[in-house]
C-alpha cells in the first residue's frame, strides 16, 4: 500500500531549483508576518468580543467548567476554544494580543499539517505550494484577524485528518491516538459536524477506491472509542452545568440539556432548522462564498475540483480522494444547511490549497500555463482595483506614511520581482500572492484599524482606562449587548435602567437616545466625550463612502453623573 498517489511535476524545467526554492521560503515566511499582522488590532465584535469575554470570566471566576456570558449561564458552542484563550489569559493579561495568538498559532499549526499531507500526497513542491496558496487565502487572513473558533478548528481538521492518513497507511496505533485527540478537540470547539469532514475525508477514500476490508477495520472502532473517551470532559462540563440543574433558564426555556445540545441541536439542530438557533438557508451560498472566501485562488479551484474529478474517473485506484471528500462532502452538507455563514467553510481550506496546488504543479503545457497566467492578472488587476477603490472613498486616517511606504515596496516587487527570480507556473504564483500581501496589508495596518474606531464599546473603554483617575464606578445603560467594551475595561462596571437609583458619582456610558430620555426624567449629568458607533461586521456602500458615512452612524456618549 503506497502512501503517495500520482506524482506530478511542476511545468518548467527549472522550477525545483535551489533558487527558486528559497525564494518560496522567503515569501512563504513573509505570508505567515501577513497572517500575524491582525495581532494587535481590538477584538472584533460582537462574536469574537463575546467569546474573549467569555474566557475572561473563565478567569475572573476561576471556574473553567462553566460558561457564562451577559451574567448568566450561556450554552452555544463548546468549551475548548475558551479554555485555550482562558490560559492565554492567565499567562498574558486580558489584552487583544493574548486573545489572538492562540487562534493563530492553531492555525499555523494546520498550515504545518497541510504541508506533511500534501508532501506524502504528492511532493515536496505541491506541498510549498499548497502552503502558499492556504496562508494567502483571504478568509484565512480575515480569520487571523477577527479570531472566532474556526481558527482553531482549521488546524484540529488538517491535523486529525494526516494522523487519521498515517494511522490507516502504517497501522500504527500511537497515530490513532493522535488522529482521536486532535478529532475530539475540533468536537469540542464546534461539536459533531467536525467528524463529518473528517470521516468523509477517510471514508470517502476508502470507499471510492473500494478498499472494503480497510473500510471495517478494528482501528475504526477503537477510533470512536477514543474520540468518545476524550471529550468526556466537555460532556462533564455540560452536564454539571446544565442537565443537573434542570431549572435554568436557556433559550427562553427551562429542562435544557447541555448534553443533547452538544450531541445534536449545536449543530445538526441548525441544519436541519429544529434547534433553537435557526436560519435560511441558500444553496449558492457558499459557491458565491467561495469566489471571494478563496481569493486570488478561487478560479483556480474551481478548475483544479473539475479536473481532479474528471481525471479521477478514468483512474480511481491511482488518485487520492481524501481531499476531495473532506472537502466537498462538508461543502454539499453546508450548501444544504439552513443556517450558512462565511467563515464555515474555513475548515475546508487546506484540502482546497492542496487539490489547487497538485492541479497547478500537473499543468506543463504552455497554452495551460497561459491561460492560468491571464486569469490570475485579471484576478489581480480586479483586486488591486476593488483595495484602491476602497482607500479612495472610505479614506481611512490610520493610512500613515510609514504603511504607504510598505505597501508601495510591496507594489514595486509586484511589478518587478516574480520575472526576475522566476519562471512559468511559480512566476505565476509569486505575482498572485504578492498582490494577497497588498491587499491584506492594506486591510489589517489601514481598514480595520480605522472601523474598529466606529465600535463605540472598545473606543469608550479604552478611554475610560486612561481618564478615570478618580477610579469612579462605570455605569453603563446603551439598551445593547456590550462584549466589546466589557473586555476591555479594566474597571468593573454596573448595568443600570432608567429606575435605577445613582447615590454617587460616576461615569455612565449610553446612547444619546437613552441619555435624552434619563435628562427628561431629572437626571443629572455632564457630557464628557462622544463616540460615533457602527456596527463594524455589517459593512454597506453608505457607510463605506467617506462622504454619506454620517447617515450610518449612531453617537454613545460618556457622561458624568452628579446625582
Amino acid at each position: 500500500m503506497s502512501p503517495r498517489y500520482t506524482k506530478h511535476e511542476p511545468g518548467t524545467s527549472n522550477v525545483n531549483s535551489a533558487h527558486q526554492t528559497k525564494w518560496l521560503y522567503l515569501f512563504i515566511g513573509m505570508a505567515v508576518i501577513i497572517n500575524f499582522s491582525g495581532l494587535f488590532t481590538n477584538i472584533m465584535g460582537p462574536d469574537a468580543n463575546l467569546y474573549a469575554i467569555i474566557a475572561k470570566n473563565m478567569v475572573q471566576r476561576n471556574n473553567y467548567a462553566d460558561l457564562f456570558a451577559w451574567g448568566s449561564d450561556w450554552l452555544d458552542k463548546p468549551h475548548f476554544p475558551f479554555w485555550v484563550a482562558a490560559v492565554s489569559f492567565k499567562c498574558f493579561g486580558f489584552t487583544t494580543w493574548a486573545y489572538k495568538l492562540p487562534g493563530i498559532l492553531f492555525m499555523m499549526m494546520g498550515v504545518a499539517y497541510t504541508y506533511h499531507f500534501a508532501k506524502y500526497l504528492y511532493n515536496k513542491q505541491t506541498a510549498l505550494w499548497a502552503v502558499l496558496i492556504l496562508l494567502t487565502a483571504q478568509h484565512i487572513i480575515l480569520s487571523n484577524t477577527d479570531v472566532r473558533a474556526e481558527p482553531y478548528l482549521t488546524g484540529l481538521i488538517i491535523a486529525a485528518v494526516y494522523h487519521f492518513y498515517k494511522a490507516y497507511i502504517r497501522n500504527n496505533i500511537w497515530q490513532l491516538v493522535l488522529a482521536c485527540l486532535f478529532t475530539a478537540c475540533a468536537v469540542m470547539t464546534k461539536g459533531m459536524f467536525a467528524l463529518i469532514t473528517i470521516g468523509g475525508s477517510i471514508v470517502g477514500h476508502l470507499i471510492i477506491t473500494r478498499q472494503w476490508k480497510q473500510l471495517f477495520h478494528w482501528r475504526w472502532l477503537l477510533a470512536i472509542i477514543l474520540v468518545l473517551l476524550f471529550i468526556t470532559p466537555e460532556v462533564w462540563c455540560l452536564y454539571r452545568q446544565f442537565d443537573l440543574h434542570p431549572e435554568k433558564v436557556v433559550f427562553g426555556h427551562t429542562g435544557v440539556s447541555g448534553i443533547k445540545f452538544f450531541f445534536w441541536d449545536s449543530q445538526f439542530g441548525r441544519f436541519f432548522n429544529t434547534g433553537p438557533i435557526k436560519g435560511h438557508g441558500d444553496p449558492t451560498f457558499f459557491i458565491h462564498t467561495t469566489l471571494w472566501a478563496f481569493l486570488p485562488w478561487s478560479l483556480l479551484l474551481f478548475a483544479a475540483i473539475f479536473q481532479f474529478i474528471k481525471k479521477g474517473i478514468k483512474n480511481v485506484q491511482a488518485q487520492e480522494w481524501y481531499c476531495i471528500c473532506g472537502s466537498l462532502i462538508t461543502f454539499l452538507l453546508f450548501s444544504a444547511s439552513q443556517f450558512q455563514l462565511p467563515h464555515y467553510l474555513n475548515i475546508v481550506f487546506p484540502f482546497f490549497a492542496i487539490i489547487t496546488a497538485q492541479y497547478l504543479a500537473g499543468l506543463k503545457s504552455e497554452r495551460s500555463i497561459k491561460a492560468v497566467q491571464i486569469t490570475q492578472t485579471i484576478v489581480i488587476a480586479l483586486m488591486l482595483m476593488i483595495i484602491t477603490t476602497l482607500w479612495y472613498f472610505y479614506r481611512p486616517e490610520t493610512f500613515d506614511p510609514l504603511t504607504g511606504s510598505i505597501i508601495a515596496i510591496f507594489l514595486l516587487m509586484l511589478i518587478f520581482l516574480p520575472g526576475r527570480i522566476s519562471t512559468g507556473m511559480q512566476r505565476i504564483i509569486f505575482s498572485t500572492m504578492l498582490a494577497s500581501f497588498i491587499v491584506n496589508l492594506f486591510l489589517n495596518l489601514c481598514f480595520y484599524p480605522s472601523l474598529l474606531h466606529y465600535q463605540s464599546g472598545s473606543e469608550a473603554a479604552i478611554w475610560i482606562n486612561h481618564n478615570n483617575p478618580q477610579k469612579l464606578p462605570v455605569y453603563i445603560n446603551d439598551g445593547q449587548f456590550h462584549d466589546d467594551l466589557n473586555f476591555y475595561l479594566h474597571a468593573p462596571f454596573t448595568e443600570i435602567t432608567e429606575s435605577s437609583q445613582i447615590r454617587n458619582k460616576g461615569l455612565l456610558y449610553a446612547n444619546t437616545e437613552v441619555l435624552h430620555t434619563l435628562e427628561t426624567k431629572g437626571w443629572k449629568f455632564k457630557p464628557v466625550k462622544t463616540f460615533k458607533h457602527y456596527s463594524v461586521t455589517r459593512l454597506n456602500p453608505t457607510f463605506l463612502n467617506r462622504a454619506t458615512r454620517e447617515k450610518e452612524l449612531s453617537e454613545v456618549q460618556v457622561v458624568m453623573l452628579n446625582p
